[in-house]
This record gives C-alpha cells, structure tokens and sequence, in this order.
C-alpha cells in the first residue's frame, strides 16, 4: 500500500510507503486521475526506486525543482545501467535527474559546463562511461537535445555513485587527483600520455584504486618498495613525491608498500 505525495505525471508519482519510506512509482499511465493524499495498491509492471537520500532535503522538495520528463530520462538510464552492473542503487534517481535537467538547459542556452576531468573519468570508469553515452541518446531521444560529451563524464560519476559508496562529489575529486598526479608524472618524464592507450589507462586505473585505498586506511598484499628503489630509482622517487603529496591532498597516511607498487608502473610507461 502506497500514499501518494505528489502526481508526477500520468507516468509517475511520488509516494509514502507503509513504513513511511519516499518511493518513485514509474510506469505507463499510472498516475492518469490519481490525486494526492490517494491510496493505492502495488502496482503491477510500475518501476519502483526507493530514494534513500544522502542529504538533508526530501525527494518532495527535489521533485518539485524538475519537470517529471527528467526522471523519466534518468529512470531509463538507470535501466542501462542495471543491464550492464545488475544492479545499482536508485538514490541517484533525483541527483541525476536534477543534474540532467540543468544539462539541457544549459545546452539549450550555449552555456555548457566544461568537464576538465572528462578523459580521467573515461579511463576512470569505462563501464559506467558506457552507459553515460546511451544516456545521451536517451536524452537526445526524449528531449531533442544533444548534451556534450562533457555532461556525459558528470553522468557517469553519478552512476558511479549509485555502484559504490562515494558520492559525486568523491568521485569528482578522485578524478581531480588522478588528473594532478598523472600530470605530474608528465612533467617530470617530459613525456605526453597517448590517452586511452592502454598504458594510460592501466596507470590511470592503478591511482584510481590507490588512492581509494589511501581513503579507507586499506593495504596491498605486496610489497615491491625494495625491489623497485634498486631496479629503478628514478621512478621510485618520482612515485615517493607523488604519495606524499597525496598524504597531504587527502591528510591520511600512505602505507610504504604503495611507492613501491606506484614505481612499478611508472617505470612500465618510461
């Protein structure tokens, strides 16, 4: 059984559950004559995504900031997404939505967000970047506009977020590090990564996961520290300055074992 809070659309509606849970009820015509305040069975074939909020503010409040076609969208997306994950958390529903409807406006406008990451969370999150770009075609689809590629790295975070316990706010940061630390890497080789080579994109994936472990206080089984210092001490070194700067980006402490580890495939792209 299911209140409903706020008719979206003849597709949609918002609702309180029987333990007082915000519920998103999507499928064809089944908000056609519905009211709020209404009580109604389970519906059956209606999508259900149940929105536990990571912030403070209701789904009602978010609903009632974006026009019902932009969940329909993120909903479709999400869909994806479950085709390709199995499964995925719904309480990006509303973020992504949200993120989505300023998306077009913004295309609509000439106005769009650069994404400087946009290459970091490709190699970061190939899967997830998938299924960003069939979110592009799905909004394409429904909206009649076409959103950059840009806008896609931002979507992918937000799926991203609904697989993990980060949020894009995380993500985005970890991208903003994997930039920094991969740049770093170019100055002092004076080399330019080919991106999406697979060189690149295993080093990205190496510091993409390292610095998720230096987060969580997480170890690796393998310690390569003295091997790496007396096979190749250029990248040693190069691998140390880098992990101290992490310390300090992040104020956690980086296990010894990690230099080791990071020198070795740096010196794989030497």
């Amino acid at each position: 059984m299911y209140r409903i809070v706020k008719v979206l659309n003849n597709n949609g509606l918002l609702t309180l559950d029987e333990a007082n849970r915000e519920i998103i009820l999507l499928g064809k015509g089944i908000g056609f004559c519905k009211k709020n305040g209404e009580r109604i069975d389970h519906i059956k074939d209606a999508k259900i995504y149940e929105l536990v909020s990571r912030t403070n503010i209701s789904a009602l409040q978010m609903v009632n900031g974006i026009a019902p076609a932009y969940i329909e969208i993120t909903a479709r997306i999400i869909d994806e997404a479950e085709l390709q994950f199995e499964k995925i958390n719904h309480d990006i529903l509303l973020p992504m939505a949200d993120h989505i409807a300023l998306a077009v406006k913004r295309a609509k406008e000439g106005k769009e967000l650069p994404n400087p990451f946009h290459q970091d969370i490709m190699a970061m999150f190939p899967d997830e970047y998938k299924v960003a770009e069939k979110g592009r075609q799905i909004i394409k689809e429904i909206s009649g506009t076409t959103i950059s590629e840009d806008e896609a790295g931002y979507i992918t975070l937000h799926i991203h977020a609904g697989l993990s316990d980060e949020n894009v706010s995380e993500g985005l940061n970890t991208a903003r590090l994997v930039k920094k630390t991969i740049g770093t890497i170019e100055a002092e080789l004076k080399k330019t990564f080919i991106k999406n080579s697979l060189g690149y994109n295993r080093l990205v994936s190496h510091i993409r996961y390292m610095i998720v472990r230096i987060i969580k206080g997480e170890r690796v089984n393998i310690d390569m520290e003295n091997y790496a210092k007396q096979s190749f001490p250029e990248a040693y070194v190069l691998a140390q300055a880098i992990c101290e700067d992490l310390a300090q980006e992040l104020g956690r402490n980086v296990a010894q074992e990690e230099i080791g580890l990071l020198g070795m495939h740096i010196q794989r792209v030497l």
